[in-house]
């Protein structure tokens, strides 16, 4: 069978859902270690709920010039990071850092053997909420997998990916929102926390991967009207706004709705690795370029006035 890998191990050790196990470069949570150090942007975020510093070991490369490793610092912003911090290990022993001087000499011994450094590595480091440093390192290590030729071609490695939260927050709502959908089944011991502790709550969701790219994704579905009802409260609704737009749905599940479940595969994305290309546009049949614009059929094109009486549609133009 396939390894099963829950969420969190998943974001923790990879900075992704969808991890590429192909290579090694596992990130490093150094959070505790750097707690009260003189340097402050890892230690603001090491004090705060929901935030963490976490490194990669870039093995063998501390000697990357500092043009390559500029190059690393705008990559990780243009992922979300305020910056970048690194520090190279040189082949003496000594350390050539851009935060060195804010921290003492017990300190920076300390994260660079959490870290597991030996001479002649890099460290990087990010340093914010779980989510953006989970998104920066887990695009560095996939940029820096291809780029240092780390990554094994031949091997199809398969992966479940398991124990999906069941909700996330949402800065913008400020509230819990459904990660997936809201009618996908919580673990069973976790419906007690639905409304008193949504972050703690897991779902019976579960996803195939085959070497970084998911390529199926499903769920167990909530067939209890009790706990759907309850599901819906926690993302906002009221009794009866839920009622009102799923009442249908709630009143159906009394009489008696068996356990269902799906799996909804991607098959082109599927022939994409079976064919050894890295693009999906590469293996379907009418690929869009990044215009979205179809060259074979020129979709989108122009629609006539007809077609549009048709559908009762009528096209507003701007000003610009």
């Amino acid at each position: 069978p396939f390894e099963r890998m829950p969420w969190q191990v998943a974001m923790d050790r990879f900075g992704s859902d969808k991890p590429d196990t192909r290579f090694e470069m596992e990130l490093t949570d150094v959070t505790d270690v750097v707690k009260g150090c003189g340097f402050g942007v890892f230690a603001g975020p090491a004090d705060e709920e929901g935030c963490s510093v976490r490194g990669l070991n870039v093995k063998g490369q501390g000697a990357m010039s500092r043009k390559k490793i500029d190059k690393l610092v705008e990559s990780a912003k243009g992922n979300g990071a305020k910056g970048l911090a690194y520090l190279c290990i040189n082949e003496d022993g000594t350390y050539k850092s851009s935060f060195a001087k804010f921290m003492s000499e017990e300190e920076l011994e300390a994260l660079v053997s959490a870290m597991k450094g030996e001479p002649g590595d890099l460290l990087l480091f990010a340093a914010d909420t779980n989510k953006i440093v989970w998104n920066v390192l887990g695009a560095l290590r996939l940029e820096l997998g291809k780029e240092l030729e780390l990554i094994d071609e031949s091997k199809y490695n398969f992966l479940w990916v398991v124990d999906f939260p069941q909700f996330e927050w949402s800065d913008e709502e400020e509230r819990y929102i459904a990660m997936h959908h809201p009618f996908t089944m919580p673990k069973e011991e976790d419906i007690q926390y639905i409304e008193s502790d949504p972050g703690k709550v897991h779902a019976e969701a579960y996803d195939i991967v085959l070497n970084g790219s998911e390529i199926g994704g499903g769920s167990v579905r909530i067939h209890q009207s009790d706990v759907q009802e309850k599901m819906l409260r926690a993302i906002g609704f009221t009794d009866e706004q839920a009622h009102e737009q799923f009442g249908f749905l709630i009143d159906a599940f009394k009489y008696g709705v068996p356990p269902h479940a799906g799996l909804a595969y991607g098959l082109d994305r599927l022939v994409m690795h079976m064919a050894g290309e890295d693009n999906i546009r590469e293996v379907i049949a009418f690929p869009k370029n990044k215009d979205a614009v179809c060259l074979m059929s020129e979709a989108p094109g122009t629609v006539d006035e007809k077609q549009l009486e048709e559908l009762s549609l009528n096209i507003v133009k701007t000003e610009e």
